[in-house]
Order: structure tokens, then C-alpha cells, then sequence
């Protein structure tokens, strides 16, 4: 275990208790001697990291304290360039950009060894099928969905045929061979799943959705019997 990965071990440790744990404890718990503990948890302290106490008396972690992005775990590392590596392949342009950027950013705060975790991950994305084009700005739908707007949209069924729609968005999925808005159909009092590619014309409108959109996404999911863990956020 490189010490980064150590470093990060303890402070896990220390989020799993809400009272003063003693030394002893979180270092049969990190798998470290309890000399090598009291250093690490000055290491931490000399860092800046919210940690109260000393030997004999235990160590508390501060509430609110954040850990900083250099102690991500390699798998975590993983994930987070495997996600990208998708969402610069897969996403909109304006997507593609953040996700780039995103690995950049953390690439510039990560030590050396973590650093070479990022850039060498030998996890890949391979080709999918080529996604259908969409008729209208994502960014436009993403904005919509995160300022809570109703849209007005004009849709095409998958026979062709042609409908104005007013909707609630509260989430945009990403599937290998379409994107979809979901969304609450005011002409249909039910959820429903627009592709993007079949929406010929959209119009944000200046006033909000009645419902946030936390608590439409709850009720699409029950609707649907989707797990919450199936869900990465709430």
C-alpha cells in the first residue's frame, strides 16, 4: 500500500467514527503499527485535515471536513477515468469538453504516484453504435432539467407522427443507441421517455415546474420499480 493510499485509509477510518477512537483501534483498523499511525495522523494534520485529539485520549475527525482530491483510492481513480473515457466518447460536445477537462484538472492535484494511476488506467471504452442525431441542443434540455423549466416541445412518435407536447425534465439518460429525456407529459398526466432525436423543436418556458425535481425523480423510480441502488445519485 503506497502511502497516499494509506493516508486515505485513515481518514476513511476516522469518518466511521463520530467519537474519539483510540490510536490502537484505527491502526489494527488501517493494518498499520500503531507508530506508524501517530505519524500518519500528523502527516494529516501538518496537511491541513480536521483531526483532533492525541495518544491516549483518541483522534476525532472534524464535521464537514472534505477530503481533498489527491486522496482518491486508485479504484476510484479507475472509475472516474473509465466514466469519462465514456462520456468523451459518448456525450455531447459540450460534455466531451468537461470530461476532458475534468481529468486535467484532477490530474494536476494528484502526487506523482497517483498521477501515473490516472494516466496509464488500463480501462478502455470500446466503439459503440453510431447514436442517432438529435434535432436540438442538449445543453439546452441539461439546463432546463437542472433550472427545474418546463419545455414545450414538438415530437415525432416512432411511425411519424407529430405532436406538441408540454413536459417537466428532471433527468436525461444516456443509453449506447439513443439519449432520453424523462420527463412528467402534461397532455398524457403520466411520465414518459422522449428520445432526442425525435424531437423536432423545443421552447423553454419562463415558468417553473409545480414539482421539484428530487421528488419527480422518486416518484418516476417507484413508478418504474427501479432499486435506488441502481441509481448512482438521489
Amino acid at each position: 500500500m503506497s502511502r497516499s493510499e494509506r493516508l486515505f485509509a485513515l481518514l476513511q477510518a476516522l469518518r466511521r467514527h463520530r467519537r474519539p477512537v483510540s490510536g490502537r483501534v484505527l491502526a489494527e483498523e488501517t493494518g498499520v503499527s500503531l507508530r506508524t499511525l501517530y505519524r500518519d495522523i500528523a502527516s494529516l494534520q501538518a496537511q491541513g485535515a480536521g483531526i483532533e485529539g492525541e495518544a491516549g485520549l483518541g483522534y476525532v475527525l472534524k464535521p464537514g471536513f472534505l477530503l481533498p482530491p489527491l486522496m482518491f483510492s486508485p479504484e476510484e481513480i479507475e472509475a472516474l477515468v473509465l466514466g469519462a473515457r465514456w462520456v468523451a466518447n459518448r456525450g455531447d460536445d459540450p460534455l466531451q469538453d468537461a470530461a476532458r477537462n475534468a481529468l486535467a484538472r484532477i490530474s494536476a492535484v494528484l502526487p506523482p504516484e497517483l498521477c501515473e494511476t490516472l494516466e496509464a488506467s488500463p480501462l478502455l471504452v470500446g466503439p459503440g453504435s453510431a447514436l442517432p442525431a438529435s434535432s436540438v441542443d442538449l445543453a439546452v434540455l441539461r439546463q432546463a432539467i437542472r433550472t427545474e423549466r418546463r419545455l414545450s416541445i414538438t415530437y415525432r412518435s416512432a411511425e411519424g407522427t407529430a405532436s406538441a407536447r408540454v413536459i417537466w425534465p428532471f433527468a436525461l439518460s444516456f443509453f449506447d443507441h439513443a439519449r432520453v429525456v424523462i420527463g412528467w407529459c402534461e397532455l398524457r398526466e403520466a411520465f414518459r421517455h422522449f428520445r432526442t432525436d425525435r424531437i423536432d423543436a423545443v421552447e423553454v418556458l419562463d415558468d417553473r415546474y409545480p414539482r421539484r425535481r428530487q421528488a419527480l425523480l422518486r416518484a418516476w423510480r417507484e413508478a418504474e420499480n427501479i432499486p435506488q441502488r441502481r441509481m448512482l445519485l438521489p
